[in-house]
């Protein structure tokens, strides 16, 4: 894939929407000739629950930024396939026999849906990627620059650690191997990491699962000690949790940096008690508001405001200069919970400050 290189530092990380203010491109009939009217109908298919974004923000802004942008006479479809790749193949086979007008695709596994991805094209239904960069012949992409989400943790994690050096360990708790951010995201926190510490212990996890990682970073523990490791680099936040939990069984009290991904409500709450050092918000907002704006501009035959909206490109396995739109992230730590999650309306301060976190919240002037 393309990458956007920009440096800045991690704990202020804040980029530009790649095609700078496309996030309100507007459109009309005079963009083209519309292929369809306001009755439409989007197919959305989200790929896993374990993380709880997917079901909590991002289909839901999908679905009332489609009504939006249809006035009301728009639809969407929904189905979460439980990280399974068969369910999600049925459910993908289902929205093709029922005709959607366009799909979004957050695929399980990039490779293994690609079959889809073309019997979708076959029947003329377009294909949007959604998060996860699909194989196949995709229409268009919307994501966040996955290679820098990497460089944000591993800095953040050099950042944590201060005068980080080759004696400072660092285990590496990465995502599942069938999604194609989680290489990603370890290639940019790699470029980051690498010459600088010393990576022990490196784990791909499938399904991103948090039990998994739980495991795996107890088998580091006992393989390097529970007071010679340094920091670790956990893809995502879910995961961050897991690897808590191991090395409260394992009996330590001060934790290491934990990195994390997604500025889920458990993960911003161990981010003010200090049990977790970051995460990377990603504004879901933009991201689906984006993608919502996309599939309707494609049914509709609207392609200036297509255009305008896709203007990156990317490459997958399976095809080249996909037209893309990389959306920006921002490295969450304690210092900007008010101005990033809370501002944006993801969490209010009563929802992160409950009982349990109250005097950590005021020590922080979360209130």
């Amino acid at each position: 894939m393309r990458r956007i290189a920009i440096s800045v530092a991690a704990s202020t990380l804040i980029l530009s929407l790649a095609g700078c203010g496309m996030l309100n491109a507007t459109g009309d009939s005079a963009d083209a000739s519309p292929t369809k009217g306001n009755d439409i109908t989007v197919g959305v298919l989200m790929p896993e629950k374990t993380n709880t974004r997917y079901e909590e923000f991002d289909y839901p802004i999908i679905k009332r930024k489609v009504a939006a942008l249809t006035q009301n006479q728009g639809r969407t479809v929904y189905a979460n396939a439980g990280s399974k790749v068969q369910t999600q193949v049925s459910q993908m086979q289902k929205m093709i026999d029922d005709k959607v007008d366009v799909i979004l695709l957050d695929a399980v596994d990039s490779h293994k849906i690609a079959d889809m991805v073309q019997k979708a094209k076959d029947a003329g239904i377009p294909v949007i990627a959604y998060d996860r960069l699909a194989e196949g012949p995709i229409d268009a992409y919307v994501s966040f620059d996955n290679e820098l989400v990497g460089e944000v943790q591993g800095r953040s994690l050099l950042e944590a650690l201060g005068t980080a050096d080759a004696s400072d360990k660092i285990v590496m708790v990465n995502g599942s191997p069938t999604d194609p951010n989680a290489g990603q995201f370890k290639q940019g926190a790699l470029s980051e990491l690498n010459g600088k510490v010393t990576i022990a212990e490196s784990f791909d996890t499938a399904d991103w699962d948090p039990e998994l990682a739980e495991s795996n970073m107890t088998k580091a523990i006992d393989k390097l000690g529970k007071g010679d490791i340094a920091a670790v680099y956990s893809a995502n936040d879910a995961m961050a949790g897991g690897i808590i939990k191991a090395f409260e069984k394992a009996g330590v009290s001060e934790l290491p940096p934990i990195t994390g991904q997604d500025a889920e409500l458990s993960a911003v709450q161990r981010i003010v008690s200090g049990e977790q050092y970051m995460s990377v918000y990603k504004p879901y907002p933009g991201e689906a508001e984006a993608a919502a704006e996309m599939a309707v501009a494609k049914i509709q035959g609207k392609d200036i405001q297509f255009d305008a909206l896709t203007r990156d490109k990317v490459d997958s396995p399976t095809q080249k200069d996909i037209p893309a739109q990389l959306v920006s992230v921002v490295a969450l730590t304690k210092s900007n919970i008010k101005t990033t999650v809370v501002a944006d309306g993801i969490y209010k301060v009563s929802d992160i400050c409950t009982p349990k976190y109250k005097a950590a919240c005021a020590s922080i002037g979360l209130k």
